[in-house]
């Protein structure tokens, strides 16, 4: 059997066991450069599944993660910060991790070989023509989600296979291959490194890009976040200051009538509108500001 690419020895360091603090300090960091030159490399792949993806959601589809170990514990990750960052709803962010929740926590030993139960999670939440499945694997011939991939484009869903070996089954069977070439390990083998931070940075760059064409983002403000806690009530605050240059008080005067939305405060502010007539300008704008503000 060829070695992965992955899996192969490095020879830049193998006299890893022998350096120093700071010598390990640098050679880790170093090596993460990369995954971002892998990524940027990918630029075109990645972009081609935003493209792909943007109008699924705009129709009501999900997104939907998986993987197994290091890989579908990122997606978990980044399916849980899109409520709170850009108020998707949970419900259309959903992961399946290769041994259930427990494995986000505890490696449960075989599960990611299991092509078949890959296939039966998600067939459980019934995919369709408008979701969006994101597929992750270092090796890209993870069996568990190799068969959540066939599984999802059974259902007509929209397959984007992210993985760090060139001409892997994952990326070449789905509808948007990514190949992050992020070639050996310094620990030889543990993807949980450079490829984990490739895979990461792809997930930022995807998720955050259609949370963008969703009109999430005014500017580069993200003015549609959950104030879930102190925080980000204050991060509100000091948003739709931004945005409109309203003083603190008159800021927070407008988000305590709209329940701290921002989106709202910011159109109310800048038309001299109030709360209600500003989310009717936003509905008909299909939630963006920037339309509701020259409506």
């Amino acid at each position: 059997m060829a070695m992965l690419k992955t899996e192969t020895p490095s020879l830049a360091h193998s006299g890893l066991d022998q350096y120093g603090a700071a010598e390990l300090v640098h050679a880790f960091v170093d090596e993460q450069l990369h995954a971002v030159q892998a990524v940027r490399a990918a630029s075109a792949s990645i972009a081609a599944a935003i493209e792909a993806a943007a109008p699924r959601l705009a129709a009501g589809g999900r997104l939907i993660y998986v993987g197994a170990g290091t890989s579908g514990r990122l997606g978990v990750l980044d399916s849980v910060e899109l409520y709170p960052t850009f108020s998707w709803p949970h419900s259309r962010a959903l992961a399946i991790l290769a041994g259930g929740r427990d494995a986000m926590f505890t490696a449960v030993e075989g599960a990611e070989d299991d092509l078949r139960q890959g296939g039966a999670d998600l067939n459980a939440l019934a995919p369709g023509a408008d979701d969006v499945v994101l597929l992750l694997a270092a090796s890209g011939a993870t069996p568990y989600v190799l068969g959540a991939l066939r599984a999802a484009r059974e259902r007509g869903a929209l397959t984007i296979g992210i993985a760090n070996n060139a001409g892997a089954p994952l990326t070449r069977e789905a509808d948007v291959g990514i190949t992050l070439d992020t070639g050996a390990e310094i620990i030889s083998g543990s993807t949980r490194l450079k490829a984990g931070t490739a895979q990461k940075i792809v997930l930022n760059t995807i998720s955050s890009a259609l949370m963008v064409r969703q009109h999430k983002v005014y500017g580069n403000l993200m003015v549609d976040l959950k104030p879930t806690n102190a925080k980000l009530v204050q991060r509100s605050v000091r948003l739709t200051m931004h945005a409109t240059g309203a003083d603190e008080a008159s800021a927070r005067a407008v988000l305590e009538q709209c329940r701290f939305h921002v989106k709202v405060a910011i159109v109310a502010l800048l038309r001299q509108a109030s709360v209600a007539q500003a989310g009717a300008l936003l509905e008909q704008a299909n939630g963006s500001v920037r339309a509701a503000l020259v409506k």
